[in-house]
């Protein structure tokens, strides 16, 4: 476990995203595959936990979920880190590095047992606090809510998100997680799932001023892409804790060419969880058995290039064809896409943007920020295998604006810390709790 948190500066503050406007649309027909996906090509945190879920469901298991809802110092796993556990122990998922499973295993089947959720809190900035496992590798207090799920209800946590995870645009979580004690404003637990569309699933909140805070909150933890944690006030006094929780879709990749190099490239970025979709001008080499792990394969000639649906988030350039990337890269100087990664020397990029202007007198300004090369990150890849670690890695860090480089010679927080608590605006914010050891919350809000 990490015992300090660093950040680094923002990568490439210029990039500016391009306006949506005047997008291309499809003219043409595309020899498209679509391949199922298994559970090892888009296999990431959430979806191990549906699939551990609907298996114990289908035997009659019993389990409950723990989910990290807020951190104040440092932490091996941010909040919204989960864990899905079984009413012998079993373990989906992972909410620490090690050193708080242990504990909330036994808690999350005392839960089961009562049948109520339960907020634990563990403060492991003791270092000679050897229970647990806590000591110096930690050094922050993590808060963390537990759940029995049943699984008759539709909007229990995992269904919530199981609803999410196929939308594709990103959406809100709202969970309260702590309430003022003897009122029954909200119960520990309730969540609402706010949708960018204005849709809202969940638990019902009784309270409606509390219900238009929480949406007007989302709203803007979602445009700002920051999760957020607020205090509301409740009648009679106290506060109701909530974590608003922003959830992103699985990024969307486009990779141009399906060369023998393409293939390292696009089981990487599946393994984590990205939808990537492969484009070339030769069926032989656009063929869905050279890429099982993609979500789309499409054959798309030359001369249809410039009719293709253009609304990927990132771009990779592996097509070692010229023509075929000057092609692409005029029909993406109007896509919203924020990265655009080229592979080849610095002149060839060069002429491709001479070239390009040409046609285009203003394209250097329109991928300003967003053009990115040599791809990759300088650490010294040789093989497919070790350009595709440097391509992911490089995508990686443009998506959460970091510049990649050794945490080791950085002084700033890893992780991205959350927005300071507080209440409405017309409220003042309230200070955070701070806990010694572990200390167990109420089971239920008012109890």
């Amino acid at each position: 476990m990490q015992a300090t948190a660093r950040r680094a500066p923002a990568y490439f503050p210029e990039r500016h995203p391009v306006a949506a406007t005047g997008w291309l649309r499809c003219a043409r027909r595309f020899s498209i595959t679509h391949n199922l996906v298994g559970p090892t090509c888009l296999m990431t945190e959430l979806q191990r936990l549906l699939t551990a879920y609907d298996d114990y469901r289908a035997a009659g298991r019993a389990c409950a979920l723990a989910t990290v809802v807020e951190v104040d110092g440092s932490a091996y796993r941010r909040p919204g880190a989960r864990m899905l556990v079984t009413d012998d122990g079993q373990l989906t998922g992972a909410i620490s590095g090690g050193c708080l499973e242990g504990d909330a295993r036994q808690r999350a089947r005392q839960a089961l047992q009562r049948r109520q959720p339960t907020l634990v809190t563990y403060d492991t900035s003791d270092e000679d606090d050897p229970r647990h496992g806590l000591g110096p590798g930690c050094q922050g207090v993590v808060r963390i809510l537990l759940e029995p799920l049943d699984f008759q209800d539709p909007d229990n946590p995992l269904e919530l998100l199981r609803g999410f995870a196929q939308h594709p645009e990103p959406a809100v979580l709202a969970t309260v997680f702590r309430c003022a004690a003897g009122q029954a404003l909200a119960d520990l637990g309730q969540r609402l799932l706010l949708m960018p569309d204005g849709q809202v699933r969940g638990s019902a909140l009784d309270n409606l001023d509390l219900t238009a805070y929480i949406r007007r909150d989302a709203d803007h933890a979602r445009a700002q892409d920051q999760s957020l944690i607020r205090e509301y006030p409740a009648p009679g006094g106290g506060t109701v804790r909530v974590f608003l929780e922003v959830l992103r879709p699985p990024l969307r990749l486009t990779v141009y060419g399906a060369g023998n190099d393409a293939q390292p490239l696009v089981r990487l970025a599946a393994t984590l969880g990205w939808h990537v979709t492969v484009v070339d001008g030769r069926p032989r080499q656009a063929a869905p058995e050279r890429f099982s792990e993609a979500a789309a394969v499409r054959v798309v000639p030359l001369a249809d290039v410039p009719a293709l649906p253009l609304t990927t988030d990132y771009a990779v350039l592996l097509t070692h064809n010229y023509a075929y990337d000057l092609a692409v890269l005029q029909c993406l100087l109007a896509a919203p896409t924020a990265y655009i990664g080229l592979l080849g020397p610095r002149q060839k990029a060069a002429r491709l943007l001479e070239e390009l202007t040409q046609a285009v007198p203003d394209a250097a300004t329109q991928l300003r920020g967003r053009l990115y090369s040599p791809i990759g990150l300088n650490v010294g890849a040789e093989t497919p295998e070790e350009i595709a670690l440097s391509i992911v890695a490089e995508i990686q860090a443009v998506r959460q604006g970091r510049t990649g480089g050794m945490l080791t010679h950085s002084h700033e927080p890893i992780h991205a810390r959350q927005a300071d608590v507080s209440a409405s605006d017309s409220e003042t914010t309230m200070p955070l709790a701070r806990y010694r050891h572990v200390v167990v919350s109420e089971p239920s809000c008012g109890v």
